[in-house]
């Protein structure tokens, strides 16, 4: 149970008060012994019977000084409404952890897991009794519920850092994952993080696609928010990010929505701290079209293969210029005016200007400027206001004020050659074959 009244004495104070404060009741973590961890890996499961062998067969492939440390926490899930399949397949699972953790099964996957010493544990989120409410039910509470649960079981008298690392179950990892996200918190001082992501490129010729077209639909925006100068130019994708605890306690926990978790959590954790790139830790989830998630990967490649929406759109790379030039004057050391800003704003471009009295521009900025005494704190709230949800909303404005969005490989080429980088890459066609489309994809992989 995770009960505030049982709260472990020798958790650090704010640990204490995070979970006085935010507890979960209901579900415990299942594990063999007890154990100590710096490294948690929490992973949200919902009828993943078949990916979790494999799952855990990339991370037993890990270099295995890191195992005696590194906990890796399955949270399966499902509602109570959830179907009947579902249920029978979270089942499946919940036993195949339970017999890898007490390691009375002589298969193949208990074999390697025993003689590499990866830590297993289970949370039950999905028997009768044990279920996710209907109204929270989805990732992010099986998220917060893994994540939460974790604080209690980190080794808080050592002094390396106390990380709490995301995947999914469809995922793969590759073997120096762990090392690469280990080093680089301990040894260069990072609080949060995100490993890289590459998609999978499997199944029919129309997955590969699909999961090509959302891939660069990704990378696109994250690289137009690079260019721009923007400080929430992430990927905000659930089986990447990487937090230490005290940044996950200072901005309050995992969230429950049951999409876009991971967008809210990234943004929240980008107010606090720097968000860093871990370019040697990869994570290849699957391109699998899944009834999962309300929005994301799963649902965009049912979209591109059911074929009821215009797929190869971008963003208008000109919106990323505008946005560019806002930070300039925003983001700037000095401190304005409203009407200073506004008009700023209108010489950018007039669909700025009423985006931000739409958002009530004038009003926020007076009271900022009220209430902050230094200069760093006036800094600090321009960041907090203009954050990664209200610049995506600012793209999305641009687009419906005239800015219409261009064929996907155009806007690629224009926003690549914005940043003197071309791909040099050959087409006659406005989508180009399956192999230049790859192409495509591998250059935006290595563009930085």
């Amino acid at each position: 149970m995770m009960n505030p009244s049982a709260v472990n004495d020798d958790l650090p104070l704010t640990v204490k008060n995070y979970l006085n404060k935010n507890a979960l009741t209901g579900w415990r973590l299942e594990l063999r012994g007890d154990r100590k961890f710096n490294n948690i890996i929490v992973v949200p499961a919902i009828e993943e019977y078949d990916n979790i062998p494999h799952l855990l067969g990339s991370l037993a492939a890990n270099d295995p000084k890191f195992f005696s440390e590194t906990l890796v926490v399955i949270v399966v899930n499902n509602r109570i409404h959830d179907s009947s399949g579902v249920k029978t397949g979270n089942e499946k699972s919940i036993s195949l952890l339970r017999s890898l953790i007490a390691r009375d099964s002589a298969d193949q996957l208990s074999g390697l897991i025993n003689r590499k010493g990866l830590n297993l544990g289970l949370i039950d989120a999905s028997s009768p009794g044990l279920e996710l409410p209907e109204k929270d039910g989805g990732v992010g509470l099986a998220r917060e519920i893994g994540m939460d649960s974790s604080l209690k079981y980190f080794d808080y008298s050592n002094n390396r850092k106390k990380l709490l690392i995301c995947l999914d179950a469809d995922c793969i990892v590759e073997p120096g994952y762990l090392s690469a996200i280990v080093g680089n918190f301990n040894e260069n001082g990072f609080k949060a993080a995100y490993a890289v992501c590459e998609h999978r490129l499997e199944g029919t010729e129309k997955e590969i696609l699909a999961i090509i077209c959302y891939e660069i639909f990704l990378r696109y925006y994250v690289l137009g928010l690079k260019y721009a100068g923007s400080p929430f130019a992430f990927p905000a994708i659930g089986s990447t990010m990487v937090c230490d605890y005290e940044s996950y306690i200072k901005i309050g926990g995992m969230n429950k929505k049951k999409a876009a978790e991971d967008f809210y959590f990234m943004e929240k954790l980008a107010k606090i701290t720097t968000v860093r790139e871990i370019n040697s830790a990869y994570v290849y989830p699957s391109n699998r079209g899944s009834w999962r998630v309300p929005f994301g990967t799963g649902q965009r490649v049912n979209r591109f293969v059911a074929g009821t929406h215009r797929e190869y759109l971008l963003y208008n790379p000109e919106s990323f210029v505008i946005l560019k030039k806002w930070l300039a004057l925003f983001g700037a050391e000095d401190v304005r005016s409203a009407e200073e800003y506004l008009s700023g704003a209108v010489k950018i471009h007039p669909a700025l200007h009423d985006f931000l009295l739409r958002n009530s521009f004038r009003d926020n900025w007076e009271k900022i400027i009220r209430n902050s005494k230094l200069d760093a704190q006036i800094r600090k709230q321009k960041i907090l206001w203009f954050d990664g949800f209200r610049t995506l909303k600012l793209i999305h404005f641009l687009r419906d004020s005239g800015l219409e969005q261009l064929l996907m490989f155009d806007a690629v080429d224009a926003l690549i050659s914005l940043m003197n980088s071309p791909a040099g890459i050959e087409r006659s066609g406005e989508i180009p074959p399956l192999d230049l489309q790859i192409e495509y994809l591998k250059y935006l992989r290595r563009l930085k």
